[in-house]
């Protein structure tokens, strides 16, 4: 008789924070709890050796490096793209990997720390949202436009909104209006 060991605190911690993303990006705007605060959790339940990874925190980046995850000199060449923050960061986002028609899923998920309730209203609709959900997120209305501009579904990026324990997921094929 085969036994299975039970799993330990790393395996239940990465398992509640997968379960957490995925509900994020599949309810767009919904605020879900990670089991721990920052990216550390979401860099182990997402980050592996097939990944190209680039982040702004050298703390973040040898983290990053544990996982014998690549990592990208460039935010153009990386499947995940972790920032301390998203102010200013247009020009350099510009870069995102978006995937394309035939290949959409070639897009990168972008984690970024970002204040939920303050800052720029916007109202968001389309798959798995029910009718129009509006939030507040600290994220200037010059970053959506950008959005706007390289998200032509099915092409794009998908974001993941980290502030503390919360995350709020918006995938490519969420509309953002700016109110």
């Amino acid at each position: 008789m085969l036994t299975v060991a039970p799993p330990d605190a790393v395996e239940l911690r990465a398992n509640a924070t997968f379960e957490a993303l995925m509900w994020a990006l599949s309810r767009p705007g919904d605020i879900r709890d990670m089991p721990e605060a920052g990216f550390s959790a979401v860099v182990e339940t997402l980050v592996d050796l097939e990944c190209t990874v680039f982040s702004d925190d050298p703390d973040l980046r040898a983290q990053i490096a544990a996982t014998g995850a690549l990592q990208a000199e460039d935010i153009s060449q990386a499947d995940h793209v972790f920032l301390s923050s998203l102010e200013g960061a247009e020009a350099r986002l510009v870069a995102l990997r978006c995937g394309s028609a035939l290949y959409p899923d070639d897009g990168a998920t972008l984690v970024a720390a970002v204040r939920h309730g303050v800052g720029q209203r916007v109202r968001l609709s389309g798959p798995g949202v029910d009718g129009v959900l509006e939030v507040t997120l600290g994220i200037a209305p010059g970053f959506w436009a950008m959005r706007a501009m390289l998200c032509a579904y099915p092409e794009g990026f998908d974001m993941l909104l980290v502030d503390g324990r919360s995350v709020i997921g918006i995938p490519r094929s969420t509309l953002v209006e700016v109110l």
